[in-house]
């Protein structure tokens, strides 16, 4: 068999995923099933797979799949303990001081906010952190998940500490043949390493200026009552704004300080300069724009995750401080989990895994469930309820 059909075989299973899903709008829980039993056949009679292997492969990913489902179960339980406690109730009210334009809300919590926790995280966890957040501050579902992913782009090559230029280079060339070039012409490894983190975090600092205008106008367009290129581009100035305040840091940070913390200070220095700018209307248009009536939704908008706040009675109110000091919690904890030596062994002793599934060399999967983000959320669910000082009972609805 030719390398190009050998391509083409390849490449079948992703093109079937984008059919079944977007063409045909087939259920992700039907749709996938088939992709993966296409992309076993493919496997066993193309590249000639053994059946052990393909076996262990697919063990390979019910271990991954299981890691992500801890990491969306810790974001969704702490949603639903700060509807509880209060928390969300604060938040919003919060953001109604910020600015009540929905496009703002947008660039803060997408934007910066989720910027900053896939800085310390990763791994998906802005887009299971932030959607949710959004779904609670009143956007429709499908919105937060199409703006949320939309967080999957300048900030990745910087995400976890770094870890996707740190162990895509370290681990994915020849280092040793690259070091014994680099030496023979003055030069080293480090300098080498550094002058890759420096070109990325320029070249996606320059797409990132027009990230948030380019993720407002998507939601303005396709969830807005107007449907309106024109709604979304009004807010071009103070969008491009927020991207200049993340990308700059980023940048100067990625060429002088290297690959572990860009996507962290360009995160954090854009939100002390955009949250009051935004809360003194510094390029904000003078229209207001917000989703249409809610009733007036369609289903597939809203699908099973409503956060509503109002059944939550008999509360203390809490001050909109409060009201975040979990997700500043959640920052710092994932921080420190990645860059503090001692604490992340700690958190990395306990790991449960399978080496050689099946006896396949290469072939490994592991869990390690304090160091995942699920479990970092879930420390900080017990923390948030402590603090908000939750009933028993609350913290069992959560």
């Amino acid at each position: 068999m030719n390398n190009t059909l050998l391509a083409l075989l390849a490449f079948t299973p992703l093109v079937l995923a984008g059919v079944l899903l977007i063409g045909l709008r087939m259920p992700a829980k039907t749709a996938m099933p088939v992709v993966y039993v296409v992309t076993a056949l493919i496997a066993l009679f193309a590249w000639d797979m053994s059946f052990n292997r393909v076996l262990a492969s697919t063990l390979q990913g019910l271990i991954l799949t299981v890691s992500i489902l801890w990491i969306i179960f810790g974001a969704i339980l702490l949603l639903n303990t700060l509807k509880h406690s209060g928390g969300i109730t604060a938040i919003r009210k919060g953001f109604s001081g910020i600015s009540p334009d929905r496009r703002v809300q947008a660039i803060i919590v997408a934007w910066l906010f989720g910027c900053f926790i896939e800085g310390a995280s990763g791994f998906g966890t802005p887009a299971a952190v932030a959607a949710p957040l959004m779904v609670a501050l009143g956007f429709p579902a499908l919105a937060a998940v199409v703006v949320g992913m939309m967080i999957q782009s300048t900030p990745v090559s910087f995400g976890a500490v770094g870890t996707p230029i740190v162990v895509g280079v370290t681990g994915g060339i020849n280092r040793d043949g690259i070091t014994e070039t680099l030496e023979a012409g003055g030069y080293t490894w480090l300098e080498y390493f550094r002058l890759i983190a420096a070109e990325v975090a320029v070249i996606h600092g320059i797409v990132g200026v027009l990230m948030p205008l380019i993720m407002v106008v998507i939601m303005v367009k396709f969830f807005g009552a107007n449907k309106s290129w024109k709604e979304g581009l009004s807010i071009a100035p103070f969008a491009i704004f927020a991207g200049v305040a993340f990308v700059v840091p980023y940048m100067l940070a990625g060429v002088l300080l290297g690959p572990e913390f860009p996507s962290m200070i360009g995160a954090g220095v854009g939100l002390a300069i955009v949250v009051p700018a935004a809360r003194k209307g510094f390029l904000i248009p003078k229209d207001v724009w917000d989703f249409p009536d809610y009733k007036s939704w369609p289903d597939e908008w809203i699908g099973k995750l409503v956060i509503k706040t109002e059944d939550v009675v008999g509360k203390t109110p809490i001050t909109t401080f409060m009201g975040w000091v979990p997700y500043v919690l959640l920052a710092v904890i994932l921080v420190a989990s990645r860059t503090v030596a001692p604490f992340r062994e700690a958190l990395q002793s306990i790991s449960f895994g399978w080496s050689n599934i099946l006896g396949e060399a290469g072939v490994s999967g592991a869990i390690q469930p304090l160091y995942l983000p699920g479990g970092i959320l879930l420390m900080v669910v017990f923390l948030t309820a402590l603090l908000h000082k939750m009933r028993l009972g609350e913290l069992r609805d959560a």
